[in-house]
């Protein structure tokens, strides 16, 4: 390993959609900046590329999913992870943010010098080279799950089933499912997809889910932008179509939260008219759970629903006792033959990229901090986090994180400060829910991995846009939260204040 430490001011993990706009963002309002983006893959693009399984595509409309400086252009708004990739790749070579982009290494460590005032982190190539890099700033663009690995719950009888198993996350290129009879576990996002994709050629595919999930139907394309990009500029036609859709999810979710049996008669309802007589709602797609506990997936063009009608898919809401040599066995004693079974069955959560994070050589445990205002956590300096929304288009709050960084970084610029961290002292600490407001099963299996969020901003973030645009992109910077020139050296990261350093003591007397 070499010692001699790269010098940078900035440095972005993960060259997917995040990063991309990070780095975007860093080249126009940050010129004089030097930064880089490590990505651990040979390609740009995160999910969208790294993903294989069938039909792969997004489930927000592209008009707020795509970055408001480049329109998306096609009138279709369910972007598949083809159009996304080639989208990407546009804004990539479109502004020369390729040369920026170091394929292939992994930030392995990361170590905050409160005496430095830098991050001390350690770079591992693919081929095992390994050297330092000294940041002011770190960016971490990573999302929160592993993509080494997705969920897979132990089914007693695996070894004994003579078909294949795939896991969606690693979903072989060129796998051939034509004629055969398929079982996909599970009831989010993935199943929705990858069910009607590959119906089309298969025996028959049965989805298979313990419980079921709220679903809406959408048409594919939108009929209003078709119209205006006709005699509009493709600007202007993309701001119409973004407070369109931004008004849509914001709405929607609101009635949800304040009127959920409303919504819910609303959803069911319309999944009755989709579904026709074909499939017992009452059943298969009537929750426990409150619309939004859990993400509402989309069924773009009724596409689930025109497989089952036409006989090439079909649902079941049972619980597995097994799997057996021939597919599998249900409590309630039938067996569904499979020659593949595809367990959709989550993600397995992970922050940072799955890097060791320290301050001044203290471990740093995730579950002890807390979120600021979505981005930034409890006495770590200099580092915020890129999330998107959940319940809404991921880059919306994307680009608001990009635009708070780069004004953060401007203020710290004019005020001389090198080092800037929140502060939450031990009173403060009353914890209310995890870093991911979602109850869906990945989300409860990671508790005891994830930030938590306290019961009032900017500790709190509710993942509403319209009161995020106000209260982040538009409030102060010097909020007597963030503590500037006050490192937290920590002897632990439990937030109370006799396990604060000398500095972090003076912080918080401050």
């Amino acid at each position: 390993m070499n010692d001699q430490a790269e010098k940078l001011d900035v440095l972005i993990i993960g060259a997917g959609i995040s990063g991309i706009g990070m780095a975007y963002n860093m080249l126009k309002n940050r010129k004089g900046d030097t930064f880089s983006v490590i990505e651990s893959r040979d390609n740009i693009g995160g999910t969208w590329d790294f993903f294989k399984y069938p039909g792969l595509r997004s489930d927000s409309d592209m008009y707020t999913f795509a970055y408001s400086f480049k329109p998306w252009r096609h009138r279709e708004y369910i972007g598949s992870a083809e159009r996304i990739n080639a989208y990407l790749k546009e804004v990539v070579d479109e502004n020369d943010i390729r040369e920026k982009i170091r394929f292939q290494t992994r930030i392995t460590s990361a170590n905050w010098d409160s005496n430095l005032n830098v991050w001390k982190l350690q770079a591992t190539k693919g081929d095992g080279e390994s050297y330092l890099i000294h940041a002011k700033f770190l960016v971490t663009c990573t999302g929160y799950y592993n993509y080494e690995q997705g969920y897979l719950p132990k089914f007693e009888g695996s070894d004994d089933f003579t078909g294949d198993i795939i896991h969606p996350q690693k979903w072989p290129e060129n796998y051939d499912y034509a004629n055969k009879k398929v079982v996909v576990i599970g009831s989010g996002a993935t199943a929705f997809t990858v069910v009607p994709t590959i119906a089309k050629k298969t025996a028959h595919v049965t989805m298979l889910q313990r419980s079921p999930a709220y679903l809406y139907n959408r048409p594919a394309s939108d009929s209003l932008f078709k119209i205006l990009s006709k005699f509009l500029p493709a600007n202007v036609t993309n701001k119409i179509m973004r407070i369109k859709y931004v008004c849509l999810q914001q709405l929607s979710y609101g009635l949800s939260k304040r009127f959920p049996t409303f919504t819910k008669k609303m959803l069911i309802g319309d999944i009755q008219k989709a579904a026709g007589n074909q499939v017992d709602i009452g059943k298969h797609f009537t929750p426990k759970y409150e619309p939004w506990d859990q993400r509402v997936c989309m069924v773009p063009d009724n596409d689930m629903f025109e497989a089952v009608k036409r006989g090439e898919a079909s649902i079941k809401t049972e619980e597995i006792t097994r799997f057996t040599k021939k597919g599998i066995l249900l409590k309630t004693g039938e067996e569904l033959e499979a020659d593949l079974i595809v367990p959709a069955t989550g993600l397995d959560l992970q922050l940072w990229g799955g890097m060791n994070l320290e301050v001044d050589g203290v471990p740093v445990k995730a579950a002890n901090l807390t979120n600021y205002k979505g981005m930034m956590f409890s006495q770590m300096p200099n580092m915020v986090s890129i999330f998107g929304y959940t319940n809404a288009s991921w880059t919306l709050k994307a680009e608001l994180s990009y635009d708070y960084v780069c004004r953060l970084l401007n203020f710290m610029d004019k005020n001389n400060h090198q080092s800037v961290f929140p502060y939450l002292s031990q009173n403060q600490n009353s914890e209310s829910e995890s870093l991911v407001s979602l109850k869906s099963g990945y989300v409860l299996r990671a508790q005891d991995k994830l930030p938590k969020q306290g019961n009032s901003f900017p500790w709190c973030n509710k993942d509403f846009y319209m009161s995020d645009l106000l209260a982040i992109k538009h409030s102060k910077l010097n909020d007597n939260v963030l503590k500037f020139d006050k490192n937290s050296v920590l002897a632990d990261f439990h937030g109370a204040d006799e396990g604060l350093g000398n500095s972090a003591k003076k912080a918080a007397s401050a």
